[in-house]
């Protein structure tokens, strides 16, 4: 039998093509990993930001007697508006939300509730103590009044604003606004936030930037129980309609970075295990829209607080998502429901 002498060399050079193959296959992504690591992200944290053209930031801070709270103020005269803003927000997310209102004569406050931004957890955690420090920088800034324009996870701490100061509140909008408790609700694991703050991050903007309708089919999957072909023809509206478009890299911006919005959008979750808000104190006129394809906050929430709000008006929108109030090719009509809603109220104040 003769003797095979090439067998070493190809074991040789089978080991080495494992040894390569092994090396490329963990080297690749390490070296990713290292990139994303030692890359900022360019999350902007100027407080006087632009976020979309003609909306822009001039964070403060006010030293409450209940704590520190950061604020944007826009505009000099007339009635407030009160934006208070969503899970994974802050001041400038409040701001954008609510900028459909600048044109309409109003002052628009928007604060970063406590665990989000510049103002920290401590100066509120319970619904309670987060209204109770809202009035305490009302105050602070001698505004007596204010119409109340509360979003998704923020729509709890509007409720109790309105149920525990009612003589300051002069009208009351919830788009989207979570109103039943959840037992099981938890706040993001350990793991989950230091991917989040780490690399998650970073991962979502460079998809962004490579490709923004990925990131807008990821944002239906979660917003929506729409069918691929709603969720088609909503993207290909968002893409391809440049004013709702540049809202979404907007909104999408606002929820960077991760680990200054986390406290608070982990304290949102606490809060809603026991949630007891006293709906019946509520004597503001109100007005409640949600969208019956809401995929984030299903629609029984929006019911549930149209039913417990003594008086209190709604307007539902059967074929829209949590962000179809700002997104969809319809968007107008419910926007102007909102500002005629709080035209009307503002005018009795």
């Amino acid at each position: 039998m003769t003797k095979d002498t090439h067998a070493p060399r190809r074991r040789h050079r089978i080991r080495k093509a494992i040894i390569i193959t092994v090396a490329v296959l963990i080297g690749i992504p390490a070296l990713l990993a290292l990139g994303l690591a030692m890359w900022d992200g360019t999350a902007d944290l100027d407080p006087r930001r632009t976020l979309l053209t003609g909306v822009a930031l001039d964070l403060r801070t006010a030293n409450t007697d209940r704590g520190p709270i950061e604020y944007d103020l826009y505009g000099t005269e007339g009635p407030v508006v009160l934006s208070v803003h969503a899970g994974l927000g802050g001041a400038d997310q409040g701001r954008l939300f609510a900028s459909l209102l600048q044109d309409d004569g109003y002052r628009i406050l928007s604060p970063s509730r406590p665990g989000y931004l510049g103002t920290p957890l401590s100066s509120g955690r319970t619904l309670d103590e987060q209204a109770d420090l809202l009035a305490a920088l009302l105050d602070e800034l001698g505004i007596d009044r204010v119409g109340v324009f509360g979003v998704s996870a923020g729509s709890p701490v509007a409720y109790a604003f309105a149920a525990r100061h009612p003589e300051r509140v002069w009208g009351l909008v919830s788009i989207g606004g979570v109103s039943l408790p959840d037992p099981g609700a938890s706040p993001t694991s350990s793991v989950q936030t230091v991917f989040m703050n780490a690399i998650g991050q970073k991962l979502a903007k460079l998809t962004a930037s490579v490709s923004l309708e990925t990131i807008i089919s990821g944002t239906l999957d979660e917003t929506s129980t729409f069918t691929e072909s709603q969720k088609a023809e909503r993207a290909d509206h968002i893409m391809r309609t440049k004013d709702v478009r540049l809202f979404f890299e907007a909104m999408f911006d606002a929820t960077f970075p991760y680990e200054k919005r986390m406290p608070g959008t982990g304290n949102d979750s606490l809060q809603t295990r026991e949630m007891a808000i006293p709906f019946d104190r509520i004597t503001a006129p109100t007005l409640i829209l949600h969208g019956k394809q809401d995929g984030d906050v299903p629609f029984e929430h929006g019911e549930n607080a149209a039913a417990r709000i003594p008086g209190a008006q709604h307007h539902w929108m059967p074929d829209e998502d949590h962000l179809g109030f700002w997104l969809s090719p319809r968007a107008e009509e419910p926007q102007r429901i909102i500002r005629e809603f709080l035209r009307e109220h503002a005018l009795r104040r």
